[in-house]
């Protein structure tokens, strides 16, 4: 039996992934509450989305504020930066080899920051400034309380509050987590040379070393190493840190200068038991947490957002059943967990000296290089969990 929902749906957390869930929901269900503050504007990094989610983004009219300052990435090249015994091979991704223009765009975070709160003030979503402090949830209802006082009792929270989620928590909802001997430094910078849209990841003994293109002769770097190393690389000054950045890239974009001080994050997975249960949903880091590799966090957050619109019914019904949470963790799941396994493998093959883990990994790259099919649907199915399937399906389908 089904009631009529009048309790407004409440997002924790007012991060990227919170403010388009907030939007997004915003424009189908009425009386939606966002809770959070929105991040100040001193965020270096840059997310990189791909066209599925950009695609999300145009159908929710974001798109057309963060193209003009969104770089494409058309080619995807993965090169072994080891001294090891066992290289892999070189391996290069076109999208044009599975007829996309590009496979994403790297967006500075600030950018995507500015664009979706104004969006957010523009819509008729309630925002509040103040983080959620306590949930009580009951079998018709989950009491919020907010930091600065106000209590709302709503039919369903959608939790986009972060890995150190309090309404994960609340909900009963365990999760799994787990460190990694490994730091990302994060820094943008200006080279002399074209980097054509061309995005390259080496692969070094301590963790990716990943450049993404930037407007301009401009780019982003994600530099995972170990956490002394992240220090001795903090300490040096831009001019030094620009030599050692040059270098480590084989001077392939040419005299390189930081434009952007560093940061440093360091690195740490989650994944939960569930990702909906006692009327609270999972979204974005509160729902999975992994390496910077592949491009997949945000992609995957905006697919959490995705996928609630899809399962969240629009008739005033009572969107905390049992049914409905079920179904989306049915469909989350799959996902989820899959993507947080292979960045997980990945992640661990490349600081593995185990021979064999070394020779089934340049084994899997040189199949990657020679054999064009596979190439293809490993590049879908990056964009899109079961694109590659259904393109093969569909490719092996007789023509009449």
């Amino acid at each position: 039996m089904t009631s009529t929902r009048t309790d407004p749906i409440v997002i924790a957390g007012a991060g990227h992934v919170g403010l388009i869930a907030a939007i997004a929901i915003g424009q189908t269900f009425e009386n939606v509450i966002s809770l959070g503050t929105i991040p100040e504007g001193n965020d270096k990094r840059t997310t990189a989305l791909m066209m599925p989610a950009i695609k999300f983004l145009r159908q929710i009219g974001l798109w057309e504020s963060i193209e003009p300052h969104a770089a494409p990435i058309t080619t995807m090249r993965i090169l072994d930066g080891t001294t090891r015994l066992i290289r892999s091979p070189a391996v290069t991704f076109e999208a044009s080899e599975i007829d996309e223009p590009a496979f994403g765009y790297n967006i500075p975070n600030v950018t995507l920051t500015e664009v979706l709160s104004d969006a957010l003030k523009g819509s008729p979503v309630k925002h509040v400034a103040a983080s959620a402090s306590h949930y009580h949830p009951t079998e018709s209802a989950i009491a919020v309380e907010a930091g600065n006082g106000a209590v709302y009792t709503a039919n369903i929270v959608i939790a986009a509050d972060g890995r150190s989620s309090l309404a994960r928590e609340a909900a009963g909802i365990s999760a799994r987590t787990w460190s990694y001997n490994q730091t990302a430094i994060v820094l943008s910078f200006s080279h002399t040379r074209d980097h054509h849209d061309i995005s390259t990841e080496f692969h070094t003994e301590h963790g990716p070393f990943t450049q993404v293109p930037l407007a301009g002769k401009r780019s982003s770097l994600v530099w995972v190493t170990t956490p002394a190393h992240a220090v001795e690389l903090l300490e040096l000054t831009r001019d030094q840190l620009a030599m050692r950045v040059e270098d480590r890239m084989q001077s392939m974009l040419g005299a390189v200068t930081i434009d952007v001080d560093p940061q440093s994050w360091p690195l740490s997975g989650l994944v939960p038991t569930s990702f909906a249960r006692n009327r609270v949903f999972l979204a974005g880091e509160s729902a999975h947490v992994f390496p910077p590799i592949g491009a997949q966090g945000l992609n995957l957050g905006v697919r959490d957002v995705e996928t609630l619109l899809e399962t969240l019914p629009n008739d005033g019904t009572d969107l905390g059943i049992s049914s409905v949470m079920s179904s989306y963790n049915r469909k989350r799941s799959p996902d989820i967990i899959a993507r947080t396994g292979a960045v997980d493998a990945l992640n661990r093959s490349l600081l593995s000296d185990f021979l064999p883990v070394q020779m089934v990994r340049s084994g899997g790259l040189e199949l990657l290089r020679a054999f064009s099919p596979l190439r293809g649907f490993v590049m879908r199915e990056g964009l899109r969990p079961g694109s590659g399937f259904r393109f093969s399906r569909k490719d092996a389908l007789p023509n009449h």
